[in-house]
């Protein structure tokens, strides 16, 4: 009989998180991590934290480096390494119980209410890897980075080209470290958002040309240097037609107490750029009909302070991961009515930590309890469970893991979000079928993400 998969703190990490206690959220002052701490991140630890072993039953592997190619051509979807294997099992409705202490709470629902939605598990594979350079970047931040003195909630300093925390010692922590997890240092991707409601009609909400900069993740970047904005986004709408030429900028700030959430847009025949909401917090995203908000962006985006977050602990789950299969069918291949296409997705077992978000005092968001599990390769979040007010279930969402190793690295690729009011699902940030792969690209110039060159793009 195996052991649980959910772990207290205590339990799974003796030898990291002894007596490291959860501390108060607007705290200007931490303990940094010890250098004794930070050395683990060359033996036991992975360098970006997880778990360089493998489980004790063995069905989770040791990582030993991840799948990487660097500089490989991408001349279309990146192909997937693993199409020959078979799936060693399935979860269904019928059987999704036995499995329960490995599954979100979103999928236990989809099981009870969809008959056939079924879960294929596939042999674990840990792909994930990073560049050597963010790697040092890591372990340099490992003992460097802090919180922002106006608290974690609001920023982190110190901290770059990597993630922040690599050995959290709370919620919040972990929560920077999905935030600035590593995609590389800028993209180029052409994606859309379907919405497919009760009825099982499947529409194409809308499409665009994805423009995307990490300053973050600039090569050559200080924590000092990279100007107070760690993500810079600029959507170029091609569908549908009514929308084309609409445009969007987004600017997400390290420190939203000393930097705006930014945003502007650009409305066809308007010839100029408004204000806009920026991509955090409970705002309807326009683009998903009502089925999701700006702050679900990447399972969970934007800023941290209208929540309480506690680690609660690590898991082993079973996730969506590898996924390159997914990406190279059509759309109309994926989605299905009343949740995706199973032949579609696959899943594997891997440890994620997991993270509840609640309410902050004062705070008010359409969402008051949420769980985010972060899958501990990469700290991207693979999962999310949302709960509404009256402490019903609402929302499930899950990423969809994309393996690059020409880059090298695994990222959140394609997502489905689930409201179980309304009935239905949106698949976003959806790049199947498009006639130029996801392009991992050097940095932009920095004028490309200006509202004034969003202005000009008026000019037609």
């Amino acid at each position: 009989m195996r052991s649980p998969s959910v772990l207290s703190l205590s339990a799974l990490f003796l030898p990291v998180l002894s007596g490291l206690l959860v501390a108060a959220a607007l705290s200007p002052a931490r303990a940094q991590v010890s250098e004794q701490e930070a050395a683990q991140l060359k033996s036991r630890l992975t360098p970006v934290g997880a778990e360089r072993a493998g489980s004790a039953d063995g069905a989770i592997p040791a990582w030993t480096g991840g799948l990487s190619t660097p500089g490989a051509p991408v001349n279309g979807p990146r192909p997937d390494p693993f199409a020959g294997e078979k799936p060693l099992f399935s979860i269904t409705a019928a059987n999704f119980r036995e499995h329960a202490d490995r599954l979100p709470e979103g999928a236990k629902h989809l099981f009870e209410t969809q008959p056939g939605y079924r879960m294929d598990i596939y042999p674990s594979h840990r792909t994930a890897a990073a560049p050597d350079w963010v790697y040092d970047n890591i372990r340099l931040n490992a003992t460097r980075a802090r919180p922002a003195p106006e608290g974690i909630a609001y920023g982190v300093e110190g901290a770059v080209g990597g993630i922040p925390f690599p050995i959290p010692k709370d919620g919040f922590q972990a929560m920077w470290n999905h935030l600035l997890a590593y995609w590389g240092p800028a993209r180029e991707v052409t994606v859309s958002t379907y919405v497919v409601p009760a009825d099982g009609v499947v529409e194409k909400a809308s499409g665009y040309r994805e423009i995307a900069d990490f300053p973050y993740y600039y090569r050559d970047a200080t924590p000092d240097s990279y100007g107070g904005y760690y993500f810079k986004t600029l959507h170029l709408a091609v569908a549908p037609a009514s929308r084309v030429g609409e445009g969007y900028l987004n600017w997400q700030p390290i420190n939203i107490r000393r930097h705006d959430f930014a945003a502007w847009r650009l409305l066809p025949g308007e010839h100029r750029v408004r204000k806009a909401p920026a991509i955090s917090y409970d705002v309807p995203d326009t683009d998903a009909a009502g089925y999701m908000s700006e702050d679900e962006y990447y399972i969970f985006f934007g800023g941290l302070d209208h929540y309480d977050f506690k680690l609660v602990g690590k898991a082993e789950m079973y996730v969506p991961y590898n996924n390159n299969r997914l990406y190279a069918q059509p759309a109309s291949a994926v989605l299905a009515s009343g949740h995706p296409n199973p032949d579609a997705l696959r899943y594997e077992l891997h440890r994620v930590w997991m993270v509840d978000g609640t309410l902050a005092r004062g705070a008010h968001d359409v969402v008051p309890h949420r769980r985010l599990y972060l899958d501990e390769d990469t700290w991207m979040a693979v999962y999310g469970d949302s709960w509404d007010e009256q402490g019903k279930l609402w929302k499930f969402g899950q990423a969809t893991m994309y393996l690059m190793p020409d880059v090298p690295a695994v990222v959140i690729g394609s997502q489905f979000i689930h409201d179980f009011e309304l009935g239905g699902y949106a698949y976003t940030f959806a790049f199947n079928g498009e006639t130029t792969p996801y392009m991992v690209t050097p940095p932009h110039p920095a004028t490309l993400f200006s509202p004034d060159s969003l202005s000009a793009r008026s000019i037609r």
